[in-house]
């Protein structure tokens, strides 16, 4: 598999299946995974949702702005981001920095299945948490989909069938 770039970054709202995904990609391709929420919870030393409970959601968002940009300067490999990486256009260009930007989507209804199995996603913890993971959806798509450079639906594919598409693209 060969990109032509340094590296694949996998974009996509909750529970579109980015983690399993690189994990699968990476062990099929050899490539070193580099998944942001498991650096920022190394980093901070705390779980994701106690860095947004205190150090706030803005906190969260300046650390992956600052891996990236880490990240960006000789990174091979995959690159597995949070749901809400393109919220700033500046992590978007530090990404197509570094390579090609796939994004993992589904159905919304699949979605909301397999985010609300972990009651822990920190933007979830709301008085009505399906109505806000809509919202959710509905502002990050169009980020989604203007970074992008692939989408693959993972809706009904399991995640060896996820991973065959991606190599298939390179």
């Amino acid at each position: 598999m060969n990109t032509g770039d340094n590296a694949i970054a996998l974009i996509g709202f909750m529970g579109a299946g980015k983690s399993a995904v690189g994990r699968e990609l990476s062990r099929r391709t050899g490539w070193p995974r580099h998944d942001t929420d498991e650096m920022i919870r190394e980093q901070f030393g705390i779980s994701i949702p106690d860095i947004f409970a205190r150090h706030g959601e803005p906190a969260f968002r300046d650390a992956e702005t600052v891996l990236l940009k880490t990240l960006q300067s000789g990174i091979a490999g995959i690159v597995v981001t949070g749901g809400g990486i393109v919220l700033r256009e500046e992590n978007v260009r530090l990404l197509r920095g570094m390579g090609r930007i796939i994004w993992l989507n589904a159905d919304e209804e699949i979605l909301w299945q397999r985010a609300s199995r972990h009651s822990t996603r920190p933007l979830l913890q709301t008085p009505d948490p399906r109505a806000r993971f809509a919202e959710l959806l509905r502002e990050r798509q169009p980020r989604y989909q203007a970074a992008a450079d692939y989408r693959i639906n993972t809706s009904s594919s399991s995640i060896a069938e996820v991973t065959d598409e991606i190599i298939a693209l390179f």
